[in-house]
């Protein structure tokens, strides 16, 4: 009875996200123009670079199998900015109980699911470099299929676990989340019931995941390097590197973040720095993993010129 008494309670919550409105010199109306400006770059980038991936024969390989749904993966997870540019211009910053695991859920999805699609895409690059002669065997359509296929699942199944310990929380009527979106440390913050169990489930859980994907994309780094060291030419030892610059980058940024942020400890003076390493990775990143692809690879820049000139203005 007190079980039910408690989810009923919790299910009646309301939650206002405080964002940045504690600090008033960062004004409402130039933020809305960056994050809308970001936003707009990160959709615009994504798709488009799934378009060009899908319509360029050239580029139907599997390096660019994967960019293509790390690219929809990032253009998911941004969906969250909508409901930050929403509360930069508005007074009302609620959102239902439903509404914030609702985002917590499928954010906490697409965050395990990037993690692992891009240590798939250093064991692609680990296959590219050090065994080419085997790589389309080895990188079969079916394999690379299976290891984004287990990328989802894998992020599905840890989204599920983590949502359903929050659910156990019971909340006050109405509370205040100190962040612009429902992540897991805010919302835990504002439990009226003990959060030990679901905090050293996440905590866990989100060990695991960034060792084993670590392992698993320094294990594939270390090889490649040696691998390189070996090759005489320079030249074919300049191309093997840029092949591999670009994903290295992605992986410094991101890693480095997630990193960052849950090394932070919850503390009153970290809960800026833990709102804008949030801002970071689930604004900043999406926007950049494009960018970074188009600017730094040449297939993808000529792919863009050819679209570009089919369809003169």
């Amino acid at each position: 009875f007190l079980n039910r008494n408690q989810e009923n309670q919790s299910a009646r919550a309301i939650f206002m996200l405080l964002g940045f409105s504690e600090y008033p010199d960062l004004q409402q109306v130039p933020l809305f123009v960056v994050f809308l400006t970001i936003y707009t770059v990160t959709v615009v980038g994504n798709l488009g670079m799934i378009v060009i991936i899908r319509i360029n024969p050239k580029l139907h390989t599997p390096m660019y199998f994967f960019l293509s749904h790390l690219s929809f993966v990032d253009f998911c997870y941004s969906s969250v900015t909508p409901k930050l540019l929403e509360n930069l211009v508005v007074e009302d910053r609620t959102i239902s109980f439903t509404g914030c695991i609702t985002q917590f859920f499928l954010a906490c999805i697409f965050v395990v699911t990037e993690t692992f699609m891009l240590a798939a895409m250093a064991y692609d690059r680990f296959v590219a470099v050090c065994n080419p002669l085997l790589y389309k065997v080895a990188m079969s359509p079916k394999f690379c299929f299976l290891l984004v296929t287990a990328s989802y699942a894998w992020g599905i199944v840890c989204s599920l676990t983590f949502t359903y310990f929050l659910l156990t929380l019971s909340f006050c009527e109405t509370s205040f989340i100190n962040n612009f979106l429902c992540e897991h440390a805010a919302i835990v913050a504002v439990s009226c019931s003990d959060p030990y169990i679901s905090q050293k489930i996440i905590l866990v859980s989100a060990t695991f995941n960034e060792i084993s994907s670590l392992m698993i994309i320094l294990t594939s780094y270390i090889f490649i390097f040696i691998t390189i060291m070996k090759v005489p030419s320079t030249g074919r030892r300049h191309k093997a590197i840029s092949t591999c610059a670009s994903h290295l980058t992605t992986i410094t940024i991101f890693h480095g973040t997630i990193l960052f942020l849950y090394c932070v400890s919850n503390s009153k003076g970290s809960w800026l720095r833990v709102k804008v390493a949030s801002v970071f990775y689930t604004v900043v990143i999406p926007m950049l993993n494009p960018l970074i692809y188009s600017l730094r690879n040449k297939d993808v820049k000529e792919a863009v010129r050819k679209l570009v000139q089919s369809y003169p203005v």
